[in-house]
């Protein structure tokens, strides 16, 4: 069936963006992409998308590419994501994650799209007092990354009761894997993600894996996340958009994860597994900031969406993000 407008991803030439570009393609959406290559690659785009290379706050760009293309929806991966980062370089998070994004809000209800689809993370919770994380958990967020998100959906809704836009915005707990057909993956150098580091050391382009803190109040004494495959995160943003769609007068906002969690020292015993090889663990001391245990409750996005995961089991992630690593070799010839 015809789809009735396009939709404009914003970041599309990033790590979950370009996947989401994927899964919208693979559900009948056609996509325009915006980015600023600052972190994200052209050849991350397929060609079958339109591609804009700019700023998300060039509001005339942003007016030409809604009016071009018939923009009636708008995926927004488009900031920076690392959290130490954030702390050292506020400005730089208040900047790309919040201004930009109001710029981006004020562009779409000018434009007249009607759909807006945001890329949150569960860093807006901070150090939440219970384990799993509803979404009615108090956000008190500890650092600058997850104040610069929050702030954006505090934007939304409150522009949201004011115009004709409805809004999800999706909680991320901890995003990894890739495309598991290969066509893109965790491509930026320097990435934090411990699966996305723990496979490069299992290549040989680190030395070590650093396992912060060791005295946990968990089972083996290492942090425990929820881990959710990206390619599932991408599939429950196109079912944001349906939702969106089919009831205009309702906003949502929902965590994603898989509502169970894998300690850091269970996820680099998966890739000794999965590489057959022994990555080696360099004990070092807690970060600031680091809860024991960040486990999503993901109730509500169950009930509220066809949402099936497919990807859950945790020795696929690692052998996606594996073999995504190794293309990245032949990519860039290393």
């Amino acid at each position: 069936m015809t789809k009735p407008f396009k939709i404009l991803v914003t970041g599309g030439a990033g790590y979950i963006g370009s996947h989401a570009v994927l899964a919208l393609q693979q559900a009948g959406w056609s996509v325009a992409v915006i980015d600023n290559l600052t972190t994200g690659f052209r050849w991350a785009v397929p060609d079958s998308a339109a591609f804009y290379e700019g700023d998300i706050e060039d509001s005339a760009l942003l007016e030409q590419i809604i009016k071009a293309e018939n923009i009636g929806a708008v995926m927004h991966f488009a900031g920076s994501v690392v959290v130490p980062e954030s702390v050292t370089d506020p400005l730089k998070y208040y900047n790309n994650n919040s201004a930009k994004s109001r710029s981006l809000i004020e562009s779409v209800v000018a434009g007249g799209v009607q759909h807006f689809i945001f890329s949150s993370t569960a860093a807006t919770y901070g150090i939440p007092e219970e384990s799993p994380v509803s979404e009615t958990t108090p956000q008190k967020p500890i650092n600058p990354y997850g104040m610069s998100k929050l702030m954006t959906e505090h934007m939304l809704h409150d522009v949201s009761a004011a115009h004709d836009l409805n809004f999800c915005a999706l909680r991320y707990f901890n995003v990894a894997g890739a495309d598991p057909e290969g066509r893109t993956g965790q491509s930026t150098a320097g990435a934090t993600h411990l699966i996305k580091v723990a496979v490069e050391a299992a290549l040989g382009k680190r030395d070590s894996v650093a396992v912060f803190g060791t005295d946990y109040d968990t089972a083996d004494g290492t942090g425990v996340r929820d881990y959710i495959h990206v390619s599932d995160l991408a599939n429950a943003h196109v079912l944001a958009l349906d939702a969106l769609i089919a009831e205009p007068n309702q906003n949502h906002l929902l965590n994603c994860g898989y509502g169970r969690g894998f300690s850091v020292l269970e996820v680099l015993n998966a890739v000794d597994r999965v590489t057959n090889l022994k990555v080696v663990r360099k004990m070092e001391g807690r970060r600031a900031g680091d809860p024991d245990s960040l486990i999503s409750d993901n109730r509500a996005i169950m009930e509220r969406f066809p949402w099936q995961p497919k990807h859950a089991d945790l020795d696929e992630i690692v052998a996606n993000a594996l073999a995504w690593e190794r293309k990245l070799v032949e990519i860039r010839g290393e």
